[in-house]
């Protein structure tokens, strides 16, 4: 990749940013920053250079969702922003035009496009046609083959942002760990999960399952798993799986009904799980289990929460978050709620690196690429 460090000089020049934008809002506004903060660098760096800084990206999936709450939340991170109400077309072409060195630009949701989603040639070509320069720095989206991700590199000379170089070059060493080496992946649906677990498995000393997808090992061990929610994942791949003693599954597990009160189950191990009830969180006899390899790691790879985390669930979380915390091993964390829910506890520099990618950061570590970084090579 070209870094934006080796951008040619742009002193009054459009360049076209795609940034993690993707956060949550609640009742019009940001309820976390961190993928916002972690765009500033790359902003910062072009603007003293005196570019003309167009911030694009996404949010949501329905196409409907606005950049206001977005531009509310970096205005004060950045007092040279300004919002579009557009993404493409004349009224955002006459915005960049206006623009003076070092502003900044934030157009409207990429989304609200249905040529977004679907790499739309025309959709790119309007887009890259606001800038002279492409700067990818949202990690966060490289694994999808969009058309602000895929699509616009093919139209103007292109460049590796801060972040991404960063994120690039922490996970590749989190691909070479040091040992012994554990892994903790959670989330759910075992079929986008399967190929980051064959080669964490292949990478790593041993490798705990979380979350939902836990549900799918669980059954596939022969027990009832109540009314939690599953997969439906290959069976006969995941028993396999289960033969390999690296492989670590809870053994204890915290059930509830659903809908029902916020955060408090029964704990109970994993071959008496009733049937009206559901698994929302790892038990403590599992994390207990888990201690002595968090102690002996000297590299730690957390992806996903290991409860429901929206429902309340949250207990197996942040007591895995503090004892890794308290290790001295190389830590990577990512996945959205994880990063929030760390972040609740006031950890999160204790980690070595912090990802603001989720699903980007496991089809990285599988594959060791994205359709993203390709497009920049």
């Amino acid at each position: 990749m070209k870094s934006v460090r080796r951008i040619p000089k742009v002193m009054n020049v459009p360049v076209l940013v795609r940034a993690a934008l993707n956060v949550p809002v609640e009742n019009g506004v940001v309820t976390n920053t961190f993928r916002l903060r972690q765009a500033l660098q790359t902003v910062e760096f072009l603007q003293k250079k005196g570019a003309r800084v167009i911030l694009c990206g996404h949010m949501g999936d329905q196409g409907t969702e606005t950049f206001e709450p977005v531009y509310a939340a970096l205005k004060p991170m950045l007092p040279q922003l300004e919002f579009c109400p557009v993404s493409i077309g004349k009224e955002a072409q006459m915005a960049v035009s206006s623009m003076r060195p070092g502003e900044v630009l934030l157009l409207e949701n990429l989304r609200r496009h249905r040529g977004e989603k679907l790499n739309d040639a025309d959709f790119a070509k309007e887009l890259a046609s606001l800038a002279s320069y492409f700067v990818q720095d949202s990690f966060d989206t490289c694994h999808r083959a969009h058309a602000s991700i895929v699509g616009v590199p093919k139209l103007l000379p292109s460049y590796a942002g801060l972040l991404v170089e960063e994120e690039v070059k922490q996970l590749k060493k989190a691909l070479k760990p040091k040992y012994p080496a554990l892994a903790i992946i959670a989330g759910a649906k075992f079929a986008t999960k399967e190929p980051v677990i064959v080669s964490i498995l292949d990478a790593y000393d041993h490798l705990f399952i979380g979350g939902a997808l836990a549900n799918d090992f669980i059954q596939a061990e022969g027990h009832g798993v109540g009314t939690s929610l599953t997969s439906g994942g290959d069976v006969r791949e995941m028993r396999r799986l289960l033969r390999n003693p690296d492989l670590l599954v809870p053994r204890d597990v915290v059930v509830a009904s659903l809908p029902g009160t916020r955060g408090e189950g029964e704990i109970v191990p994993i071959d008496a799980i009733p049937k009206d009830k559901a698994v929302l969180d790892v038990g403590p006899g599992s994390l207990e289990a888990l201690a002595p390899y968090l102690k002996k790691a000297k590299t730690i790879l957390w992806n996903g929460t290991l409860g429901r985390y929206e429902n309340g669930f949250i207990e197996g979380t942040e007591t895995l978050a503090r004892a890794i915390t308290a290790t001295k091993a190389y830590t990577v964390l990512g996945g959205g709620d994880t990063v929030a829910a760390v972040e609740s506890l006031g950890l999160q520099n204790k980690f070595s690196f912090v990802s603001t990618g989720g699903g980007a950061m496991l089809d990285f570590l599988a594959y060791g690429t994205l359709p993203g970084i390709e497009a920049l090579r």
